[in-house]
């Protein structure tokens, strides 16, 4: 049997992720009662970005910061050389940015956003230039309309398609991506962006030959093709599994074909190495001058680049960590696994299983509820008040308004219950599954949301908003019914 591809089986038939680890520090979580989760709730304007974590049990907000390290990491990060300049922690993430993801030169940002503000800085040149992608990212379309710049997504109909078994819904759709080019100039294409896997449309991967075939495009227009790679492991390992061309390829060989084919990548270490930070890497010299000088001006010099050299330090090994199947395997293997057993309990999921997290249908969960009335939001709400378990709002709430202020309305709605890298528990996963299945049976007990606090960026984040009814109470009074004191 291909070792990529090797399966630990039980001889009891359970079908169940076995972790590849041991856990050797551990961390005290929080399960407040539910009364307590409705006033945190209240405080926090039923926004989840706004809880404290004194009143979060599973904390499944993101997979950005939280994936755990690995004991190599945090013993690199007593070697870092603490310089201003020339830092040899810089030298030794220089190398690792080289030996991975196989490009020369590095350029260190704080974090993924950073490297997106400055792109968008540098190449969006006049008002009005296109970015195609296949799906955004929202601080990706921050940067780029922030700068004057617009966005395209170019995705084939199967990714819309939320229930379905296709194994690449984060494919370019590459006769679009032509006609758009064809139709816009190509003095008016910054640059082409692909995403490894789509964020908002359920953690979808895109297969290697589509970026073949996006490269193709580039190529034929002259036009520059970026890859975020913030989940480019995951991205890798989904294609070993599902791209019968690179079922015996290891991930060393996969990444490398990926990055091979962008002239730019960049990336949130907070996700691609389990560390803070950020990079901007090319193999063109002049495409690193054009950028390099934006570091110092909002980042920091050179080989710091506003980060710690500590974390510089866990960056680099968690760079050659991405290449190990096995750290990278537990978590789609353990999103897998929930979507799984929701969808045998009837509760609507994005699939296939995808990564960063398990996805719920917050349009069909919450049928009643209105898009006016922000049914992801709505959903999310009431998953954290009857599980203590805090997710994201993957929908409406995530959009921005459009120039007139008008609202603009996601194409999905969805519930994110991000699994960091060997963070949780198989326990807590079935946690989740059960929770969540409790919720979907009393689902029209859910009620809608509605802004009373809106910030004009990125309003996901701070954003306060109330519900419209008093829908909580009765999802309260239904729970203590069904399970007396349990918290």
């Amino acid at each position: 049997m291909n070792k990529n591809n090797a399966k630990i089986k039980f001889y009891s038939g359970e079908d169940i992720p076995l972790e590849l680890h041991k856990v050797r520090v551990v961390q005290k979580l929080h399960l407040v009662p539910i009364e307590r989760r409705l006033a945190a709730l209240h405080e926090g304007g039923f926004n989840t970005f706004r809880l404290s974590t004194l009143d979060v049990f599973l904390d499944m907000l993101t997979d950005s910061g939280t994936n755990a390290m690995s004991d190599k990491q945090v013993a690199a990060m007593m070697q870092a050389d603490d310089a201003y300049a020339g830092s040899q922690s810089f030298a030794r993430l220089q190398k690792a940015a080289e030996d991975v993801l196989k490009k020369k030169y590095l350029l260190p940002v704080h974090q993924g956003r950073a490297a997106e503000n400055i792109l968008a800085i540098a190449y969006i040149k006049e008002k009005g230039d296109l970015i195609p992608m296949n799906y955004h990212f929202t601080t990706a379309l921050a940067h780029i309309t922030q700068y004057g710049g617009r966005i395209v997504e170019l995705l084939y109909d199967e990714a819309y398609n939320i229930s379905s078994q296709h194994p690449f819904k984060g494919n370019m759709n590459i006769e679009k991506l032509d006609a758009v080019i064809k139709e816009t100039g190509a003095a008016h294409i910054p640059f082409i962006r692909m995403e490894a896997s789509t964020n908002l449309i359920g953690g979808q991967p895109f297969s290697i030959q589509n970026l073949r075939d996006v490269r193709k495009i580039a190529d034929k227009y002259g036009v520059r093709l970026v890859l975020d790679a913030s989940l480019l492991g995951e991205n890798a390992y989904l294609v070993i599994q599902r791209e019968p061309e690179f079922a015996n390829a290891t991930m060393a060989e996969v990444i490398a074909t990926m990055t091979g084919l962008a002239d730019i990548v960049y990336f949130s270490a907070r996700k691609l190495s389990s560390s803070r930070g950020g990079g901007i890497c090319t193999n063109d010299l002049a495409i690193s001058r054009e950028l390099e000088a934006f570091v110092p001006l909002f980042e920091g010099f050179l080989t710091y680049g506003g980060i710690s050299v500590r974390e510089i330090e866990a960056m680099a090994v968690g760079l050659y960590e991405t290449l190990d199947e096995s750290m990278i395997c537990q978590s789609p293997q353990y999103i897998a696994y929930l979507v799984n057993e929701l969808v045998a309990k009837g509760v609507p999921m994005v699939t296939p299983p995808g990564v960063l997290g398990a996805h719920v249908d917050a349009m069909r969960v919450c049928a009643h509820i209105p898009q006016t009335q922000y049914p992801a939001g709505a959903l999310a709400a009431a998953f954290y008040l009857i599980s203590g378990v805090r997710g994201m709002e993957r929908g409406s709430v995530s959009n921005q308004r459009d120039e007139d202020g008008n609202e603009t309305y996601a194409d999905m709605e969805l519930l994110r219950l991000a699994v960091p890298r060997r963070v949780f528990t198989l326990s807590q996963i079935k946690y989740v599954a059960d929770r969540m299945t409790w919720l979907y049976e009393n689902r029209n007990l859910i009620g809608g949301l509605k802004f009373v606090y809106e910030p004009p960026v990125l309003r996901f984040f701070m954003g306060g908003l109330a519900p419209v009814s008093d829908w909580p109470e009765k999802l309260i009074a239904k729970f203590k019914k069904d399970f007396g004191d349990s918290l």
